[in-house]
């Protein structure tokens, strides 16, 4: 028995890349959509978000706790069972109050933003290694970003997340975009078209 080594296998082979790669930059657009229309509405990306993690605490939380039940003889037991239950608790409170999650939230974060700037900026001038021109500004940045945060707190947390969550949109579906059409064009030149 012999094994056809036609044209037909490449081609074939080349045509299915082609088409994944054309599935990633479709998906790519659609991310980018999704992006734009949650920059322009920036509360309900926020509201969606938060209802989003929310809802994926719970269902993580009961997932941890029905996997903690088939543990049950192990020393990881009440571990498990403690985090499930914080997990679920969380999640049920960010899903009853989403803007109140949002308000808090957006108070760590940038309370985070904050002293992560001051600890950049402190570290790049104490330091002053081969990278510290991008600490310093990178610390400078985030230390603007805590402080442009806190001033306008809790309104920022109407449209913070959601700002921080369609960009991220964005810039994934262009990845997905340049990953699309560069793959594509890298079959077309592997295949000699």
């Amino acid at each position: 028995m012999t094994r056809s080594t036609g044209a037909a296998g490449p081609r074939a082979a080349t045509a299915k890349l082609n088409r994944g790669f054309g599935v990633l930059a479709v998906l790519g657009v659609i991310l980018v959509v999704a992006g734009l229309i949650g920059l322009i509405y920036t509360a309900a990306a926020t509201l969606t978000t938060m209802l989003l993690f929310g809802w994926l605490l719970l269902v993580g939380g009961l997932v941890g706790l029905l996997h903690a039940v088939q543990a049950r003889d192990t020393n990881f037991f009440w571990l498990g069972v403690v985090v499930a239950a914080l997990n679920i608790a969380a999640g049920v409170v960010i899903v009853k109050t989403p803007e109140a999650a949002a308000e808090a939230l957006i108070m760590f974060a940038a309370l985070l933003f904050l002293t992560g700037g001051v600890f950049r900026l402190v570290g790049s001038l104490v330091v002053r290694g081969p990278q510290f021109g991008w600490t310093l500004v990178q610390g400078a940045f985030g230390l603007l970003l805590g402080i442009l945060v806190l001033a306008t707190w809790p309104s920022s947390s109407q449209y913070v997340i959601g700002t921080f969550f369609s960009l991220s949109l964005l810039f994934d579906g262009l990845g997905l975009i340049a990953t699309g059409y560069g793959g594509r064009r890298i079959v077309g030149m592997v295949a000699g078209k």
